[in-house]
């Protein structure tokens, strides 16, 4: 797909421990407008993407890291990837917080193909999250 192509939602279902910890968290903390909920769940807008919180505490949480950058990068994770400024204004919101980065926000591969900013963090349930940014959209998938 080439820049100009309009990519389409991506649907992602998680489980928490908490409803109105999702709702804390993912609306008020990240700023998510919520859609259609029930009791055991409810829909977020993430970036334009449909992420829903299941009420599911028996799975909830990360449970391996893999060696990513000399870094224990959480296997099971989700995110999104922003332009520079919203990566760098989120980095500080989130700092700002008070939140406990798994991965502090820094530049992984710098000077190499595909260097990016990168920064991990758990939600309230335990599951992780990337926010990820690239100087050069372009190298998004580049080897």
């Amino acid at each position: 797909m080439d820049s100009t192509t309009s990519l389409p939602p991506f649907h992602l279902a998680f489980p928490v421990h908490s409803i109105a910890a999702a709702r804390e968290f993912y609306g008020d903390l990240l700023g998510c407008p919520e859609g259609r909920s029930a009791e055991d769940w409810v829909d977020f807008n993430f970036y334009g993407h449909q992420i829903v919180a299941h009420y599911a505490p028996e799975e909830v949480g990360h449970r391996a890291t893999s060696a990513v950058d000399g870094h224990g990068v959480p296997v099971r994770h989700f995110g999104v990837v922003l332009s520079m400024a919203q990566w760098e204004e989120s980095a500080k919101k989130l700092a700002d917080a008070g939140v406990k980065f798994v991965i502090e926000p820094y530049i992984r591969f710098k000077g190499e193909v595909g260097e990016q900013a990168t920064m991990f963090f758990l939600d309230p349930s335990g599951n992780a999250l990337e926010l990820k940014a690239f100087a050069n959209m372009e190298s998004l998938f580049a080897k």
